[in-house]
């Protein structure tokens, strides 16, 4: 293992992700201990000196909302330790749907998640697929925002799919289903959707042709995959010849993994930005973003561009 100019420390439901980052930088992952009381309060320390270091530290925000306050607890206990620069690397960026104030009375959950991160202390975030991109400009940090295209579109290559067709789920992601049918060469389909409430879809009806296609459906997460699930077995019944997803990060909620076998989809691919059991969904494939976090963590050391990183 190689001796590093910065340091990298993994919250407790991301340390497999963490340790796949160090792998690919050579080196190892830093020494941190959480102590739980009885009451389910915890606190967290460092095994080992931080001061005037860069310390990156890797926790996705999945629910629950413990990975939050853990993670701002190890913000705040490396900058009180003397950390020179202190680096959230936060892979699924969770309460991100909360994005805006959509009807009255509503909180703006993604915009108080910024400010806790930046009053604990944070100097910089790198993170993936947000589910709107305007959330960067929450933060008064600079924001490196990746994205999974890079592993998604060489993946889809690879298929060698004939009468290929990218669509999306939903009309919020019409712009990233839309990248991803130019740089393929695809043809473009749409699913309009109502909700008559949150996680449950009331009408859907497809925008275009997918007789004879085979359709990859892209999306930024999957929760309960309910609408996943019926945009592939609407598709199937339209006359599409096989059905997959390609979604960023497995939420997984409740019965989704049920969902997507009881489906018509043939496979659903994720990124490992949130741990998922694979027993739970033979459907399911996994593929690592870790080379492009660990490659992002070592350029942006460096002060070197991560353009090179972004295929759309």
């Amino acid at each position: 293992m190689s001796i590093l100019p910065y340091k990298i420390f993994s919250g407790t439901k991301s340390q497999y992700l963490a340790e796949k980052i160090c792998q690919h930088l050579d080196c190892e992952l830093g020494q941190m201990k959480v102590m739980r009381f009885a009451d389910g309060e915890f606190a967290v320390s460092y095994e080992e000196t931080v001061r005037g270091r860069y310390v990156y530290l890797v926790q996705s925000t999945f629910s629950p909302s413990d990975n939050l306050m853990e993670l701002l607890l190890m913000i705040d206990a490396a900058k009180r330790a003397s950390a020179y620069k202190i680096v959230a690397v936060i892979p699924y960026f969770g309460w991100a749907r909360q994005d805006r104030k959509d009807q009255p009375r509503v909180s703006i959950g993604a915009k108080l998640m910024a400010d806790l991160l930046s009053a604990a202390g944070v100097d910089r975030v790198i993170t993936m697929d947000l589910h709107a991109e305007q959330i960067q400009g929450f933060f008064d940090v600079p924001v490196d925002h990746l994205y999974a295209s890079t592993i998604f579109i060489p993946f889809i290559k690879n298929l060698n799919l004939e009468n290929l067709a990218i669509a999306s789920p939903d009309m919020g992601g019409s712009k990233r289903a839309n990248s991803y049918a130019k740089h393929l060469g695809a043809s473009l389909v749409l699913c309009h959707k109502t909700r008559e409430k949150a996680n449950e879809v009331a009408q859907m009806r497809i925008i275009g042709d997918v007789e004879g296609k085979n359709v990859i459906i892209v999306d930024d997460l999957v929760d309960t995959a309910n609408t996943l699930c019926k945009a592939a077995d609407l598709m199937i019944e339209n006359g599409a010849k096989s059905v997959r997803a390609i979604v960023t990060h497995p939420v997984m909620s409740g019965k989704a993994a049920e969902n997507v076998m009881n489906s018509k989809m043939e496979e659903i691919i994720f990124t490992d930005s949130i741990p998922f059991d694979q027993a739970r969904c033979p459907k399911a494939r996994i593929i690592s973003i870790s080379d492009i976090f660990a490659d992002t963590i070592s350029s942006v050391y460096n002060n070197q561009s991560i353009s090179s990183h972004y295929l759309l």
